[in-house]
């Protein structure tokens, strides 16, 4: 019976969990973007709006599902799948409570990387196989943005790694215990929210989708429910990059009087809330100061992080 909700119910609730969360995000963002910007958000369907979800994808399901006679048909319906596809199996290394993760590899981070790595295909694809100039530039885009900042991104982890010993999620936390990993890893947090905050195209490095440049980029010819995977993978990245920052920097399931997953949750959504914050009070760059940034700036900060944490472990451990 053990096997058995290892092997079906675990997975099957954490992205049951997850997806509704994703759901959610979109009543939470409206409200918390309403508040900021001294308006009212969505507040007709359902008691304060919280109904507007539904009613969106009620929206989005009845909406025209077409696929434009000049685009790549079979590439075009594949690329919204795989960004939902790799941003749920992310969460399969996700350790929310002692015990409680999908399966607790000895190299999670390392598959943590390689999923959100695959993401860049769907966007890449979605740009090329709808065979539009404004599509084709906002993947190309993408592919430049998210593979420059998967370098700082996996660089910026290196220095919890070297603390922490261990690449698994689950031992990363219970390293925790004593202190946090924010406070001597500052550097490398900063470093790793920025990288997330472009691996998931959001504002102020949503470039990819420009309105003003591109119309909407690399999903300017979607529509119906492909154009909401689009949106559900760019919430469920939000998570994903949230919980991670969690785990690694914030102590995970650590915390007094609350149950584990309880603290863990909380976290996540104070994290989620600071990704939307930043939507509403940065503006967007220009593309090269947003690559340029990411070269000469994150770059640097990493690689210093890097041997200065390296250094530290080398000496405290002789």
């Amino acid at each position: 019976m053990e096997s058995w909700i290892h092997i079906l119910v675990i997975p099957l609730g954490v992205w049951l969990a997850v997806l509704t969360l994703a759901g959610g995000l979109i009543w939470i963002e409206r409200r918390l973007l309403a508040l900021l910007q001294d308006r009212l958000g969505p507040n007709r369907v359902g008691p304060a709006g919280l109904i507007q979800p539904l009613a969106d994808v009620v929206k989005l399901l009845f909406k025209e599902d077409w696929v434009p006679p000049f685009a790549d048909k079979a590439v075009f319906v594949l690329a919204p799948a795989v960004i939902v596809v790799t941003t749920l199996l992310g969460f399969a290394v996700v350790a929310f409570a002692p015990g409680l993760v999908v399966e607790d590899l000895n190299i999670g981070l390392l598959f943590f990387l390689a999923m959100s790595s695959m993401g860049v295909y769907s966007i890449a694809l979605a740009g090329w196989a709808s065979n539009n100039k404004y599509a084709l530039l906002g993947g190309m885009r993408a592919a430049a943005q998210m593979i420059s900042y998967e370098v700082f991104m996996g660089l910026a982890l290196m220095g919890v790694v070297f603390m922490a010993g261990s690449f698994s999620l689950a031992d990363i936390v219970e390293a925790q215990r004593g202190l946090w990993f924010c406070v001597p890893q500052g550097l490398g947090l900063a470093v790793f929210l920025i990288a997330g905050l472009a691996e998931t195209r959001r504002i102020p490095f949503d470039l990819p989708e420009a309105e003003n440049e591109l119309v909407a980029g690399y999903h300017s010819e979607y529509s119906a429910m492909k154009f909401a995977m689009f949106f559900i993978g760019e919430y469920v990245g939000i998570t994903l990059i949230s919980a991670l920052v969690v785990a690694l920097f914030f102590g995970g399931w650590l915390g007094p009087w609350l149950p584990g997953v309880a603290w863990f949750i909380v976290k996540t959504l104070i994290l989620i809330c600071l990704f939307i914050v930043v939507r509403a009070a940065l503006p967007r760059p220009r593309y090269d100061q947003l690559m340029a940034f990411g070269w000469k700036v994150c770059l640097p900060l990493a690689l210093a992080n890097l041997v200065v944490t390296g250094a530290v472990v080398l000496a405290l451990h002789r």
